[in-house]
């Protein structure tokens, strides 16, 4: 006979392996839906560009996620369990996925990157993610645009109503029929010559307009004075 803590194990573990078959439809419903059904207005951009890498906060990711659909953008998702999930619903949402993150798969994510964006991909990429720190800026951005000669351009979203999650992103889930924001900032490039130190420079650059473009989404919908 089986007992509780053996029973809950198999549970457990039959659940890990069927939540990656249930849970990206779920999820793509309710972005299509959420989505479908938000006042967005988009500023600083008419038209995607390629070779270029748009760079928004992990924990805004599901307002651009919705707008950017079925379009062949390149998105980074880690080779974790959650990025399996995620690969599946991105996949559904007409993004092309690499694999990898800083903990696992990197250094070929980079290259496979480096390599889309040359020859004239789009790429929108979390350079906070998948784990922070929070609204910091990390360095694989800038080596893929150093490398690729791609442009970064900083976004900054914001929606209301909705509902901040209690994680390291403070992730922003938008309720449906609500308003949304999407500001755009100009390029920042990166020169293949750079120094250490003019690098260091334009990523404080990318992190700071990133930040002043969220905050001033925030301001447009009366989310902060």
């Amino acid at each position: 006979m089986v007992g509780p803590k053996e029973w809950m194990s198999r549970m457990k573990y039959r659940w890990r392996a069927f939540r990656p078959k249930v849970v990206p439809g779920i999820l793509y419903w309710a972005v299509r839906f959420i989505g479908s059904t938000m006042r967005l207005q988009v500023q600083g951009l008419t038209e995607i560009q390629p070779k270029t890498i748009y760079c928004g906060w992990h924990g805004r990711s599901f307002i651009f996620a919705n707008y950017a659909r079925g379009r062949k953008i390149w998105l980074l998702v880690s080779l974790s369990n959650d990025g399996e999930i995620q690969n599946r619903l991105f996949t559904r949402l007409g993004y092309q996925i690499i694999r990898g993150s800083t903990g696992r798969g990197g250094v070929r994510a980079a290259v496979e990157s480096i390599r889309a964006l040359r020859a004239g991909g789009t790429m929108v990429v979390s350079p906070d993610g998948p784990r922070g720190p929070y609204h910091e800026v990390q360095g694989g951005v800038m080596l893929m645009a150093q490398k690729s000669g791609a442009a970064i351009v900083p976004v900054g979203m914001a929606a209301t109503p909705g509902t901040i999650l209690k994680s390291w992103d403070k992730y922003l889930l938008p309720w449906p029929f609500g308003k949304g924001r999407i500001l755009v900032g100009p390029p920042i490039y990166v020169p293949t010559d750079a120094t250490e130190d003019e690098v260091e420079a334009l990523r404080l650059e990318l992190q700071n307009e990133m930040i002043r473009l969220e905050e001033e989404a925030e301001r447009q919908l009366g989310m902060r004075a």
